[in-house]
């Protein structure tokens, strides 16, 4: 089953687009090979606003939230995760408005264990825990702990409307990359597979447009992880022994020399799942399947 990426998003840098009551949306200008056009924006609520992934230091990214959020308060500033292209707006934007940050807590794996892409700075001021709720005038939301794509990731609840900010474990244009050891495929199964049990109506990813039928985009995303599982399984029985960057072709076939890296730390993260299994084990730096 192919997965129905959202390839389009006419929202211009620096524009507000309103989704929902009480739901605005930006986009940071840093457009890459992982951010797609750049970092949603979120803003919760009227009149006291709370601020969802801010994005990375961008003089112009902040200028657009404050321009949006102009004669209203800005009271908290949420962090889905703690990746440098998410949580490092938040300290301009709390020097321009006061307010408190929430987050599930700092970066997880210290840049020198492997824990480079994260925001090494960021500490919330008010921890936010599993099935924490935050309430404002108009709106309340849940936190849901859903580790994966980074270990301290939460998505939110937007009780009684059927939204949920989904942030980068489900984007609507890729898949994420899950990268050891702060990634951890096996915990982002976990949680996609939680999401596919919940009944949300739409999903406001981290990148991309909004999901309108998240339903079917859930389920071929399952599918395709278990798919390129299966071909990293097949592909290391077929060479017997090989490392992580030996199966990147078999496996994904030709790819943008940007995306091999990050191929092969998906592809790493998948071995280390089905080494979890009993389906393949490691000697040194070389994979085999038992």
């Amino acid at each position: 089953m192919s997965i129905p990426f959202l390839k389009q998003d006419g929202l211009a840098h620096g524009a507000v687009e309103r989704i929902a009551p009480g739901v605005r949306r930006l986009v940071c200008n840093n457009p890459s090979a992982f951010t797609f056009r750049g970092t949603n924006t979120y803003l919760i609520g009227e009149g006291e606003v709370a601020v969802l992934d801010p994005g990375p230091e961008n003089e112009a990214h902040l200028a657009a939230i404050l321009r949006a959020t102009e004669g209203e308060r800005v009271t908290r500033v949420l962090v889905s995760h703690t990746h440098s292209d998410h949580s490092p707006g938040a300290r301009p934007l709390v020097a321009a408005t006061g307010a408190m940050t929430y987050g599930f807590g700092p970066h997880v794996t210290p840049r020198e264990a492997g824990g480079e892409g994260g925001d090494h700075q960021f500490h919330p001021d008010v921890r936010l825990a599993e099935d924490e709720v935050l309430e404002g005038e108009g709106w309340r939301l849940r936190a849901l702990h859903t580790p994966g794509h980074c270990a301290n990731h939460l998505c939110f609840a937007l009780e009684g409307t059927g939204i949920l900010f989904s942030a980068d474990h489900v984007m609507s244009w890729s898949t994420s990359v899950v990268s050891p050891p702060d990634g951890d495929m096996a915990d982002y199964m976990r949680h996609l597979r939680r999401l596919m049990a919940r009944d949300d109506r739409m999903l406001l990813p981290g990148h991309g447009p909004p999901l309108t039928e998240p339903k079917p985009f859930l389920a071929a995303l399952a599918d395709h992880r278990e798919e390129r599982e299966a071909k990293v399984l097949a592909a290391l029985r077929a060479a017997g022994r090989a490392r992580p960057a030996d199966l990147v072709p078999p496996v994904y076939g030709p790819l943008d020399a940007r995306l091999v890296g990050p191929a092969g730390r998906s592809l790493l993260s998948h071995l280390i799942k089905l080494e979890g299994e009993g389906l393949a084990r490691r000697e040194g730096e070389a994979w085999e399947a038992p």
